[in-house]
């Protein structure tokens, strides 16, 4: 696998007490960048010490918002070893918001041995206390010094890393979530499948409404008909109807999760029947009402499963498995999570071993 040129930082950081870690506030010595060029392409793959950038104010990132990012972990197993979770999809995934956001692909490989690289070298930043782990987040940005709407011909491919805690430290706490009305993520034929900022930041006032009333997480519609579940904040969402596990179609406005891939795939191993459909608010709450809806829960890499114990739409209000966690859904964060630290069979060969 290609290796990169490292730097090395001249001073290093105090490690942070893991049982104190704040999730992305805390980040590493070293930092991976490397440079596009029109006519060039990628090029100066390198491992540097971590510190700001220097880029032009007239950058297009700043004004366009050209830009994409991934997220993974890194976890510590029972042995002391690092390992990573599929890296390779997202590799996969990011180079398929370049070519949604006009951004030259990186080639997988060159992802790949970018993040394993520096997560080597970064080995005694993963922590080993439960739960926690060293979230790694690559992105590029287009930074051509440029006033005009169109695609930029130099940027940076950049990893940093991240010590982060236990998501639910003190236990699993389903959380209560209300269908948004008035805000839509994405629609048909834009970015939401990709992993681009303004996805995020269009999210943002609807969240801030929603925990305004008291609730912790906006339940998206879809953009067009306003009739369809989407996501749940910024996860991947399914509901188990009967003996039925149902997550909204990707469409092109849902993100294609990395977890919710993983979900699916771990339930067809156990025999369950999953549907991947268009599912309306309407179908939702009268299967609440009717008690048909056994359980419900978000996916996504920072928490795994996210399970919902409360679920309100207008003035409809549901309690979803009298609002603790369902049988389902922790099985698949025990499993997911298991496999992810060392301490469950991995059947799929999804762990890389560093």
């Amino acid at each position: 696998m290609k290796e990169f040129p490292v730097r090395r930082a001249a001073v290093r950081k105090p490690k942070p007490d893991p049982a104190t870690l704040v999730f992305g506030r805390t980040f590493t010595d070293h930092m991976f960048l490397m440079d596009y060029t029109a006519g060039q392409g990628w090029h100066d793959g390198r491992i540097v010490p971590y510190g700001p950038l220097e880029l032009d104010p007239s950058a297009m990132v700043f004004h366009y918002a050209q830009e994409v990012f991934e997220g993974l972990k890194a976890y510590r197993d029972p042995q002391g070893g690092v390992q990573l979770f599929r890296p390779i999809e997202n590799a996969r995934r990011i180079n398929s918001s370049c070519e949604r956001m006009c951004i030259p692909p990186i080639p997988e490989e060159d992802f790949v041995a970018a993040v394993e690289q520096l997560v080597r070298l970064e080995a005694d930043w993963v922590p080993s206390a439960p739960g926690t782990s060293l979230y790694i987040r690559p992105f590029i940005i287009a930074t051509t010094p440029s006033l005009g709407v169109h695609a930029a011909h130099d940027y940076i491919f950049a990893i940093i890393c991240s010590p982060v805690g236990a998501y639910y430290a003190e236990g699993i706490a389903p959380v209560k979530i209300y269908v948004e009305s008035q805000d839509v993520r994405a629609v048909r034929g834009g970015t939401g499948y990709t992993k681009c900022g303004g996805n995020y930041a269009a999210s943002i006032r609807a969240g801030e409404r929603a925990e305004e009333h008291g609730y912790a997480q906006v339940l998206w519609l879809d953009g067009v008909e306003r009739r369809y579940i989407e996501e749940v904040g910024s996860m991947n969402v399914m509901f188990q109807i009967g003996d039925t596990v149902v997550t909204p179609k990707l469409t092109g406005s849902v993100l294609p999760g990395i977890t919710r891939k993983s979900c699916i795939e771990l339930m067809h191993d156990w025999g369950l029947k999953v549907e991947e459909r268009l599912l309306s608010a309407q179908e939702l709450f009268d299967a609440g009402d009717s008690g048909a809806l056994k359980e419900a829960w978000g996916t996504g890499t920072a928490a795994v499963i996210s399970p919902i114990g409360e679920m309100g739409w207008e003035d409809r209000h549901v309690v979803v498995h009298g609002g603790t966690i369902g049988p389902l859904a922790q099985k698949l964060y025990d499993t997911l999570t298991g496999i992810q630290w060392g301490t469950c069979p991995d059947p799929h060969g999804w762990v890389v071993k560093l």
